[in-house]
């Protein structure tokens, strides 16, 4: 049996490495999604959140509620104060941390929490595999790229445009969290925090990235205020 030369072999790894570094897409007309799957109205999900372009690492505990109106990141960096990002469907969000050093901001935003279906309108990109999941693969307004599960359609993970990563760990449908865990502490309301903290994102579109094209408005002041959260972070 002939044997593999020592450059071919290299070559074959090469293109392994590649092909497991980066997902690939296909695309069978015939079992193309018409949309992407509505998230459910409560669940509990911990994200691993790769801040590419800043370097730093994230575990994400989030709990979303939408009948309630209301949204928590539990948001632990690396060897650093778990911060707690409270977001109320009347468009006010409280940040803060606990313990001796506790702090607080109180933001405000133009428009509320993300729909169940803030996905629709997505474009879809076709079948990808990422982390050993088949997934249907969509992207919004140039920003997000996000693969869920084929057989099940749960997401599995979410790109964004600057470079950011956020994968699934865990999806837990319908798992709701005990009304004391959402309320501000009591230093969220003093005059100073209220007065000094408070910040109003004004719609100003003309500040899109250049990177996002075509974009709805509404879309991108979601986004907008996504990354305005992360960035202070």
């Amino acid at each position: 049996m002939a044997l593999i030369s020592s450059a071919i072999l290299a070559g074959l790894l090469s293109m392994l490495a590649v092909n497991f570094a980066n997902p690939t897409t296909t695309s069978n007309g015939s079992d193309e999604p018409t949309s992407p799957t509505p998230w459910p109205l409560q669940f509990h999900s911990q994200l691993y959140v790769n801040l590419t372009n800043t370097g730093k690492l994230q575990i994400d505990d989030l709990w979303y509620d939408w009948p309630r109106g209301r949204n928590l990141n539990l948001l632990q960096s690396q060897l650093g104060d778990r911060l707690y990002d409270v977001e109320w469907n009347n468009k006010t969000s409280f940040l803060f941390t606990k313990g001796e050093n506790a702090t607080c901001r109180v933001l405000t935003f133009p428009v509320g929490l993300l729909r169940p279906d803030w996905l629709d309108g997505a474009t879809y990109l076709g079948r990808a595999w990422t982390g050993g999941f088949e997934c249907h693969l969509w992207t919004k307004v140039d920003f997000v790229w996000y693969y869920e599960e084929v057989a099940t359609g749960r997401p599995v993970r979410w790109d964004f445009f600057n470079g950011m990563t956020m994968h699934v760990m865990t999806f837990e449908v319908g798992a709701v969290l005990d009304d004391s865990e959402w309320q501000a502490p009591e230093y969220c309301f003093t005059e100073n925090v209220l007065n000094d903290n408070a910040e109003i994102i004004e719609e100003e579109i003309q500040d899109m990235p250049k990177e996002i094209e075509s974009v709805n408005a509404l879309d991108y002041l979601h986004f907008r205020k996504f990354f305005r959260k992360f960035s202070s972070m």
